[in-house]
């Protein structure tokens, strides 16, 4: 469950899944094909973990069906990673009562029912998803960053379709059918801030989400995101806000935004 993903393949969401049962895993299996999102079953807990350490892990699923002990120990992670989405997945049996009471009481985003969510399940799962609401919460650039022509907003979408995830100019500009030198100009047109810097302001308020996970520290931010090491986050979260990595936990995105538009929005040359 180790490594990096970048551009494109990078914004395919992360789900992880701890569940011992073939229904269950059979299930996830036809609602996660390779094109829809990246699926990896965790053997138990700990690989778990590993994966919420090191990648961006958008959902993580318990088969929460007659729950043994490994199962319980995945659902107590939630209280760690408020912006993973948590999902018990059963056929919600009369002895699965108890499971399903402890998910409500770890607020997992939803508990998946085999034979009636089989068929929804990916849209429910991916709708609650970390990088889903990243997406909602910033689908329109805050006014404040000058944001206004058609290729700034169809930009700026893109990026923070990434969640913070790393993404190159050069990407984007394909995927916009554009030469890079064209986009970067454009974007930068009137006095807006440089694209490259906006790309770092999207992944700077990802850091200062995940960095409110009790169960992850700087230096798993700074892996879970794609930083090259610590003080990659370091610099970036500097140079960007103003302020060190760990203080990142005490600001909002609003906060961030108002310290990037008072003069860090454009590198000096």
């Amino acid at each position: 469950m180790k490594g990096r993903t970048n551009d494109w393949a990078g914004a395919i969401p992360l789900v992880v899944a701890h569940a011992k049962r073939e229904r269950a895993r059979t299930i996830l299996r036809s609602a996660f094909p390779r094109r829809k999102g990246r699926l990896v079953f965790a053997r138990n807990v700990d690989e778990v973990r590993e994966a919420l350490r090191t990648s961006l892990v958008d959902a993580v699923i318990v088969d929460i069906a007659g729950a043994q002990e490994e199962a319980w120990k995945v659902t107590s992670l939630a209280a760690d990673h408020a912006t993973t989405a948590f999902f018990g997945i059963t056929p919600l049996r009369v002895g699965d009562a108890a499971a399903v009471a402890d998910c409500v009481h770890r607020d997992f985003a939803g508990v998946l029912v085999e034979g009636i969510d089989d068929t929804v399940a990916r849209d429910l799962v991916l709708r609650a998803s970390f990088s889903a609401r990243f997406a909602r919460a910033l689908a329109q650039p805050p006014s404040s960053l000058s944001l206004g022509s058609p290729i700034q907003h169809q930009v700026w979408t893109l990026v923070v379709a990434h969640a913070g995830r790393p993404v190159r100019t050069d990407t984007l500009a394909a995927e916009l059918k554009v030469t890079r030198e064209h986009l970067s100009r454009s974007f930068a047109a009137n006095g807006s801030p440089n694209l490259k810097r906006v790309i770092d302001l999207v992944r700077v308020i990802a850091a200062a989400e995940l960095a409110k996970n009790p169960g992850l520290d700087l230096r798993d931010v700074s892996a879970v995101l794609g930083f090259a090491s610590p003080s990659h986050l370091a610099t970036t979260s500097q140079r960007i806000a103003g302020t060190k990595p760990v203080s990142l936990t005490r600001l909002r995105t609003v906060d961030i935004i108002e310290r990037f538009v008072r003069g860090r929005g454009r590198s000096r040359r």
